[in-house]
């Protein structure tokens, strides 16, 4: 079965294209395979789709087929003159809706198509505004179970990971899933590009979501917090050299230093609850920062560093045989 955001597409243009309406068989067959196979299924499957077409404006009409031997049988359409739109821009105007629907295109090219309705494909003195967003496989399967409140079961950090999901959404190019871990019984924020293998879904309905959820608020300010909770976050103090001091407490902000030295240098707190994301920021300062504590942080630090020098001295051993 195609993922049914896929499918409704698919309907809406093959009910775009059709100047004579389709019977449901006629649509099947277009979709090739998209519906169940079951006549039954199939039935309550378009019907589901056709309301929730209409739901969102799209004109499906009805009417009954006439004259031959195919007399008495539904078909369907969408009459273009109702559906696309004569919204007569100005310049600026379809300029600005070029740079909305940048901000939410994916790489399947939809947001294109949907300037080329509006007539903002023509423009040659201008180029297009572009902005493609990663499109990851998993994640139709995750909105899929954020939708049907479905728990699901991945390993992430090569830890397995059972979780209910929240709200997905996009921040810094990244997809993240935002949910309930079970396994910690508490609030988790998982960069998707990182769930390694497959996701299973589990049961629908066998949880709910908290009726104040919001995906936007619940997504941690720093990303050094990702896939933790932000109310047991673990920081590390950091002293920073005289020639980095500036720009780092201007990036931190002046609460998080702690000690300005004589010399220029400025010990800061910095979350470290994401050790990957911590050390990501530490090596960005080269040999202008040095990790004082905790000592758990800065002994992962230290064993991590010990461990590229190793398989460097390695690498360079085979080398020279």
């Amino acid at each position: 079965m195609a993922d049914r955001v896929e499918r409704l597409t698919n309907l809406l243009a093959v009910l775009l294209e059709t100047r004579t309406g389709l019977s449901l068989r006629q649509i099947d067959a277009a979709l090739q395979g998209q519906y169940p196979e079951d006549q039954k299924a199939r039935r309550q499957a378009f019907e589901r789709d056709k309301a929730a077409l209409r739901e969102i404006g799209v004109p499906i009409e009805t009417e009954i087929h006439r004259g031959d031997d195919l007399a008495g049988q539904t078909r369907y359409r969408i009459d273009r003159a109702k559906y696309e739109l004569d919204l007569d821009l100005a310049p600026d105007e379809m300029r600005a809706l070029q740079v909305a629907v940048a901000t939410v295109r994916t790489e399947s090219g939809v947001g294109e198509d949907a300037m080329l309705k509006l007539g903002g494909g023509g423009d040659v003195d201008r180029p297009p505004v572009s902005t493609v967003i990663p499109d990851r496989p998993e994640l139709s399967v995750i909105r899929s179970a954020v939708t049907s409140r479905s728990p699901i079961d991945f390993t992430y950090r090569g830890e397995r990971r059972t979780v209910e999901p929240w709200g997905v959404l996009l921040r810094g190019g990244f997809w993240y899933l935002v949910g309930h871990d079970r396994m910690r019984d508490a609030k988790r924020t998982f960069r998707i590009d990182r769930i390694e293998g497959d996701v299973e879904v589990d049961e629908p309905g066998s949880f709910e979501r908290p009726h104040d959820f919001d995906p936007r608020s619940a997504f941690p300010a720093d990303p050094k917090q990702i896939g933790h909770a932000v109310d047991d976050a673990l920081e590390a103090t950091v002293r920073i050299a005289p020639a980095r001091a500036r720009a780092t407490e201007r990036e931190l902000g002046p609460d998080r230093v702690e000690v300005r030295h004589p010399d220029g240098s400025i010990d800061v707190r910095v979350p470290a609850t994401n050790l990957d994301a911590f050390r990501s920021w530490v090596l960005g300062l080269v040999d202008q920062a040095v990790v004082l504590d905790p000592p758990e942080v800065r002994d992962f630090m230290i064993e991590w560093l010990r461990g590229v020098v190793d398989h460097r001295g390695d690498h360079r051993v085979g080398n020279a045989r």
